[in-house]
């Protein structure tokens, strides 16, 4: 963070496009600001001051931390200070595009070419520099006039953030994921597709004892349109004019990752996860077919087909429901999930509303028959409307609740990773069908994880039915797990070996566990603070296949309160780049080398309690490890010091 014009912060999703051996292109995804040690460092690291302690002072002083600087008038200081925050976190999120190089003793250094360039989330704000769009929601975008909120830009976008994972096409165009873009802009639409106010969504600066210090709404005081927030970017990092096209084809929800299939012969299919308690897998097939894989004509492909909602059936079976106007409304019923709750679309009034009764949700079938009844305009325009409104759509629809669906990879088979990082409920989201996500004991609400594997019937990209079964679990040995939790992000390596970092919330890194596992009141400690046992988030590589196949094997561990992102092998399998994103993110800088003696129940693998001291170093310096320096996100690369392969 902080090099350059300049390389932003939380470094996510990285890919590497080579233009020739041992040459070519990362690009980084910059999923957030941590607004701990952002805030805390800027002025140390970039040499620029912001009123980081006035609206932080104000904030504070107000029930939730919650200020809408939109509504504010436009002489009002507070206003034009939470603009000179707002602006500087949205350009700290977006993507960076690096030209580099491997150097003959392996080491690798930048290029500085003409396509080195930012796409942040301030781009077209001022420069003009604005991200364009493709498919049905294109047409919700370009309205003078609707139900909500029209920011007078047509189908021009500023900007790009929260981006989170994303994939590479094999013709060497890169996909970034807008993740939680519901913490800077605002989430609910009105039937014809178009935004609520930019008032819904505040400017917020929160900071309460336990939890991790945030700075959203962002978007807030700078008027985002929230519709144009939420979907898959396409860039091609050699094309310096390039700041990025949304395929609005393929959904807007809490996109985590794209897992991308591109078969000659057959129709495009890209899968992606919405990353929310409750959240949907889902797949975009394209109308055409692919002719030649390495094509960049094959982004053409996405601007038309349709897209699809996993139904996951308990016996390992599954269908694919497209979201279109002539879908019927069949939602899952509330009792079935892990959190008794599903949320619906809210009609006449707009957005959700949170459905706890099994009845309501029968009158809502009753009331709706099909997904054009939920949406308001033209076929076209409803097409567009239930794009814009992916996942509620798809809950009415009837597509199964996950637990939180995280990276999708496809493996040269064809055959379908994806993570599951977290089976716990949510209120405000949803949570998972209990008949589908359980633990190794059959345990509903499982905190830990999965990796599923599916396959389509016919391994063929364009099948409507498909099979499925877990791969890998999370949790504790003792108790079926393979010991990590939350997976997160997956890579291949050439042998079709599994390799996969972990994403445990920052707040429960190293949380000391007493003996016999039973809180301060004498209750057992929850599934989600016992992550404390994990210590900090951590790489895992897992065999496919052989004698080892589903076995973990530990291969690195984060630094302080920072999460490993973005694996990524070069062609020749001597690379391995990856993020490290957040250091210190809870606890902030790591001040005079300060730490903590904790005690831990661990378990052995027969399940035989016993204690465990740890030195838990409070906040982070790294990279530098050097006292009282601030920590900064990074990219490292790993390599074998004698050049061979990693694979």
């Amino acid at each position: 963070w902080g090099q350059g014009d300049r390389f932003g912060y939380n470094n996510d999703y990285i890919s590497y496009v080579e233009t020739k051996p041992g040459e070519g292109f990362l690009t980084i995804n910059h999923e957030y600001v941590s607004a701990k040690p952002w805030s805390q460092t800027y002025k140390q690291v970039l040499g620029k001051d912001l009123p980081f302690d006035a609206v932080k002072a104000k904030a504070m002083g107000i029930e939730d931390g919650a200020i809408d600087a939109f509504s504010l008038p436009d002489g009002d200081p507070l206003k034009a200070q939470i603009r000179e925050i707002s602006k500087a976190g949205q350009y700290d999120q977006g993507l960076s595009v690096i030209s580099v190089r491997k150097k003959a003793d392996g080491t690798w250094e930048r290029t500085y070419s003409n396509a080195d360039r930012r796409v942040s989330g301030i781009s077209g704000l001022e420069d003009g520099k604005y991200l364009k769009s493709t498919g049905p929601a294109t047409l919700i975008f370009k309205k003078t006039s609707g139900q909500g909120y029209i920011d007078g830009l047509g189908d021009q976008i500023i900007g790009t953030h929260q981006n989170c994972s994303g994939g590479t096409t094999p013709w060497g165009t890169v996909f970034s994921a807008e993740e939680n873009y519901q913490g800077e802009v605002v989430d609910p639409v009105y039937a014809d597709g178009t935004s609520f106010s930019p008032s819904e969504t505040p400017f917020v600066w929160v900071t309460k004892e336990g939890e991790i210090e945030d700075i959203a709404g962002q978007g807030n005081v700078l008027g985002y349109q929230g519709n144009k927030y939420g979907w898959m970017v396409e860039i091609d990092p050699a094309n310096p004019s390039d700041y990025g096209t949304k395929h609005t084809w393929l959904g807007r929800y809490r996109h985590e990752a794209v897992g991308v299939r591109a078969d000659a012969g057959k129709n495009l299919a890209f899968y992606s996860g919405c990353d929310r308690r409750g959240g949907h897998l889902y797949k975009f097939v394209s109308s055409a077919k692919v002719s030649n894989p390495t094509s960049k004509a094959n982004s053409q492909l996405l601007r038309d087909g349709m897209l699809y909602a996993a139904k996951f059936n308990p016996d390992g079976t599954g269908r694919w429901i497209a979201l279109k106007a002539d879908t019927p409304v069949n939602p899952d019923l509330p009792t079935v999930h892990a959190g008794k709750m599903i949320p619906l679309p809210n009609r006449p009034d707009g957005g959700v509303v949170k459905v706890t009764d099994d009845a309501v949700a029968l009158q809502f079938k009753q009331q709706f028959k099909t997904l054009g009844d939920l949406y308001a305009g033209t076929p076209e325009e409803k097409q567009g409307a239930i794009l814009i409104d992916a996942h509620y759509a798809a809950n009415a629809a009837g597509a199964t609740c996950t637990a939180r669906p995280e990276d999708t990879d496809v493996n040269a088979n064809g055959t379908l990773f994806v993570t599951f990082t977290s089976g716990s409920p949510s209120s405000s989201d949803g949570s998972p069908d209990s008949r589908v996500f359980k633990g190794p004991k059959g345990e509903t609400a499982y905190e830990y994880g999965w990796v599923m594997r599916l396959n389509e019937d016919g391994n063929d990209p364009a099948a409507m039915t498909f099979k499925w079964s877990m791969f890998a679990t999370g949790g504790e040995p003792a108790d079926g797990g393979l010991g990590f939790a939350n997976p997160d992000n997956i890579e291949f390596d050439a042998k079709g070996n599994l390799w996969l970092v972990t994403d445990m919330s920052t707040d429960k890194h190293n949380k000391a566990i007493a003996a016999g596992r039973l809180d301060k009141e004498g209750k057992a400690i929850s599934q989600s603070n016992l992550r404390g046992l994990y210590g900090n988030n951590s790489v895992w590589y897992l065999p496919t296949s052989g004698a080892n196949a589903g076995e973990a094997y530990l291969f690195g561990y984060g630094p302080m309160d920072s999460e490993m992102t973005g694996p990524f092998f070069t062609k020749d399998q001597q690379t391995l780049f990856m993020s490290v994103q957040h250091p210190g993110e809870f606890n902030g800088v790591r001040k005079d080398m300060s730490s903590e003696n904790r005690q831990f129940a661990l378990k052995t693998t027969d399940g035989k309690e016993f204690m465990q001291t740890r030195e838990v170093p409070i906040g982070s310096n790294w990279p530098s490890n050097q006292a009282n320096m601030p920590p900064k996100p990074s990219v490292v690369v790993i390599r074998r010091l004698d050049g061979g392969s990693l694979s």
